[in-house]
């Protein structure tokens, strides 16, 4: 008996200290500090992922329905199977609290440190960490400005004249919920069980206290109730997962869920509900210039059933390497912000990425200051149920809703392809090329469209009905001179051809005949001119700079701007016709324009 005794112990010593590295190994350094300055019967939250994963590059069926499908069964097919064991053991030791994450192919569980310490010992385990929770992103309120300037500016207004306003198109947010009540918002959420997501159970229905998550749906789908156009692409459905609970905190568990969800809402992987796109105005800011690759095997999963994973870039700026993950994963779309004289905002991060320095970051910039859109109604208690804001939370919902937008014009397209066209047709800002401020620059989702149609991709959407003109490469409508918008639906607006295409009233005839920036003493002149047909009633105003001068003696519209700071690189005229774009020149001379 003694000789059995002692040959067990020495077995049981011979396995610990064979393990021992092993276990530093698993246990994150966090998680270690915290065990050992707790006692046995402390209660830790972790998230535990075992090493065996699904190959993801397996899926390549073109039925997008079919390979969600697959993937989905896949991912559940290997947690059974590898989890079984632990699973037993955490049953048998009375853990009462396991989350399976089968979408990374792990679980969260609440358990003593005794059992976790022991977990580290299961040969299939692969990493064990705290389960830490991150605080929902500080809205920062902006000033009132021209009302639509983001819209106008990344061109989304060309689309909707030619039929695309995002319907057919699903979007999600990962944020701090969604005000259903909100009558912009009210109509376009999908309904059901499966379009909304509270891992905390604390609300049933769409809800948010906050008003974050309200904000940046608002400017993916939301409507002009008010008078005033708010969202991207205004007939596209949204969904969402509440990752941030009513205190303000989202735990990493619950990302987790959150992700799980949205690529199988309804629970069912023979049914293809997941969003076309999901929006997510959050990151990890603590962690700057850092590679933090928590849910990386999620997006990647997401990426593979091939839905759109957007991220903002972070408002850690201006410094160089001040991007955040998720963001600067290599298959997320981390997104930049300027104001409205396509500056960078000072806030916004940059690059390069802490996961692959020969990435540029963001890959984009959209609109990010002093946008308008929708806000909290609190059960109709506020009489103002808009406002204004700022950050790269914003100017990413902007590509999540350009992105429906073409989805919904290119319905056939991998979300790939129209994130890669994004880039590539972008308006360069900054130093020429690419770079770590601007990445590809300001996007421009009718640019998109175009350089589409032009490499010869399909455009199958019938709603649209349009006529024989071709002009300039474009299959475009004869609307409105027939007086009935239902036979034609809208086009791209055609200038000074008598055609009003855009269904605004008047034919576009804006001419831009002037555009002058220089700079005298480090100040910024810039001088713009302008024609129209409409003569004094064109109500012309210079975008981000106000409204113009009619002169009437030379019949043109004027403005001077003696403290135009930054060139501003490009420069949007509108009036009551429609708008008109251009490049100001430089010009070195100084006093006369």
């Amino acid at each position: 008996m003694f000789k059995k005794t002692c040959l067990m112990l020495i077995s049981f010593t011979i396995f610990f200290c064979t393990n021992l590295t092993s276990q530093a190994g698993v246990l994150s350094s966090e998680l270690l500090s915290v065990i050992e300055s707790s006692g046995s019967d402390k209660e830790l939250s972790v998230i535990i992922t075992l090493s065996e994963k699904v190959n993801l590059s397996l899926f390549n069926d073109t039925d997008k329905t079919l390979r969600r499908s697959k993937i989905i069964k896949a991912l559940q097919n290997k947690k059974n199977s590898t989890q079984k064991h632990l699973t037993a053991f955490l049953n048998k030791r009375n853990v009462n609290r396991i989350i399976p994450l089968w979408i990374i192919n792990g679980m969260a569980i609440t358990a003593k440190a005794d059992i976790i310490h022991r977990l580290a010992y299961y040969p299939q385990i692969e990493n064990i960490r705290l389960d830490y929770s991150i605080q929902a992103p500080r809205i920062t309120y902006g000033s009132l400005t021209i009302p639509e300037w983001n819209i106008e500016i990344i061109q989304a207004s060309k689309l909707w004249g030619l039929g695309y306003t995002g319907q057919g198109i699903v979007l999600a947010n990962m944020d701090t919920g969604v005000d259903v009540n909100h009558p912009d918002l009210n109509d376009k959420w999908r309904g059901g069980t499966n379009s909304w997501f509270d891992p905390y159970h604390e609300h049933h229905t769409p809800y948010d206290i906050d008003g974050h998550g309200t904000q940046t749906m608002g400017i993916m789908v939301g409507g002009n109730s008010a008078g005033i156009a708010i969202g991207v692409a205004p007939n596209a459905q949204w969904i969402a997962a509440k990752i941030f609970n009513d205190d303000g905190e989202a735990f990493i568990s619950a990302i987790h869920q959150g992700f799980q969800w949205l690529l199988d809402p309804d629970g069912n992987p023979n049914t293809d509900d997941a969003p076309d796109i999901i929006n997510n105005s959050w990151g990890l800011p603590d962690n700057a210039s850092k590679c933090i690759l928590e849910f990386r095997d999620d997006i990647q999963a997401l990426k593979a059933a091939g839905i759109a994973v957007v991220f903002a870039a972070g408002n850690e700026g201006p410094g160089p390497s001040t991007n955040i993950s998720p963001g600067n994963y290599p298959e997320s779309f981390a997104v930049g912000a300027i104001d409205e004289s396509l500056t960078i905002a000072d806030f916004s991060s940059r690059g390069p990425s802490a996961c692959d320095r020969s990435l540029y970051y963001p890959q984009v910039v959209a609109p990010g200051i002093n946008i308008r859109t929708t806000d909290i109604t609190a059960g109709y208690i506020f009489s103002n149920w808009y406002t204004t804001v700022s950050g790269t939370s914003f100017s990413c919902a902007h590509v999540s809703g350009a992105l429906a937008l073409l989805k919904n014009a290119f319905p056939n397209l991998p979300i790939s392809e129209l994130e890669s066209t994004l880039k590539e047709s972008a308006l360069d800002l900054g130093i020429p090329g690419v770079d770590n401020t601007y990445g590809y620059g300001l996007i421009d989702a009718f640019e998109a469209y175009t350089t589409l149609i032009n490499q010869g991709s399909e455009d199958i959407n019938d709603e649209a009905d349009y006529s024989d003109n071709d002009r300039d490469g474009f299959t475009t409508c004869e609307d409105c001179n027939d007086h009935d918008p239902a036979i034609y639906p809208g086009g791209p607006e055609i200038k000074n051809d008598g055609i009003d295409q855009d269904c605004n009233g008047y034919d576009l005839t804006i001419t831009i005949t002037k555009a002058i920036y220089k700079t005298k003493r480090g100040r910024g002149y810039l001088r713009v001119e302008a024609t129209s047909s409409l003569k004094e009633k064109a109500h012309l105003e210079l975008l981000g700079y106000g409204p113009m001068n009619w002169n009437r003696r030379k019949s043109k519209w004027t403005i001077t701007i003696r403290h135009a700071g930054t060139n501003p690189s490009i420069l949007l005229v509108s009036g009551i016709e429609g708008s008109e774009t251009t490049h100001p020149q430089l010009n070195r001379y100084f006093p006369n324009f």
